[in-house]
């Protein structure tokens, strides 16, 4: 049985939605892309449903507008490993669940992120949860690519540190 025929999804359905959402578009057997194709990313062990739900909770345990999709898929690409498959199939079948229940197809189609953020809301005690969440935290902003985003300039120690550079320069008070 196949990694597609497990989660009953096509690659037609997949990219078929993932186009029609302007998210991702499957390219090739466990392959991800970005619509404009700046970006890519290949799958091995998870499935390309699974690495889709994975970039979707992503962005909605932390969201931000001016991150784009390559930095999270980055920050969860760590989860196609064996040793984190079966955890990675349960966690998105919970989460396909808790879509189907709301009258949703999966998780990773929903329109809506409030709908989504419920759900994870619901499962926000969950082992698989947190283990996602914890390795967001250094996964996404561990990126130096995203520093310039949040107007973070890196450590300063090597360029003599803050004294001297913007330390006191404190406008808003």
């Amino acid at each position: 049985m196949t990694r597609m025929e497990r989660t009953g999804l096509t690659r037609r359905a997949l990219l078929s939605r993932a186009v029609a959402a302007g998210a991702l578009s499957v390219t090739g057997a466990g392959f991800i892309a970005a619509p404009d194709a700046a970006w890519a990313l290949e799958v091995s062990v998870i499935s390309e449903h699974e690495m889709a739900t994975l970039l979707q909770m992503a962005r909605d345990i932390y969201p931000h507008d001016r991150v784009a999709d390559q930095f999270y898929a980055l920050a969860v690409k760590g989860y196609d490993a064996e040793d984190k498959q079966a955890m990675v199939a349960e966690g998105v079948a919970a989460l396909d669940a808790a879509a189907k229940t709301a009258g949703h197809s999966d998780y990773a189609s929903m329109g809506w992120e409030e709908d989504r953020v419920k759900i994870l809301q619901g499962m926000e005690d969950a082992p698989f949860f947190q283990t996602v969440r914890g390795g967001l935290v250094t996964g996404l902003y561990n990126q130096k690519e995203v520093w310039p985003l949040f107007g973070y300039e890196g450590e300063s120690f090597s360029k003599g540190g803050y004294i001297n550079r913007g330390f006191d320069d404190i406008n808003w008070l």
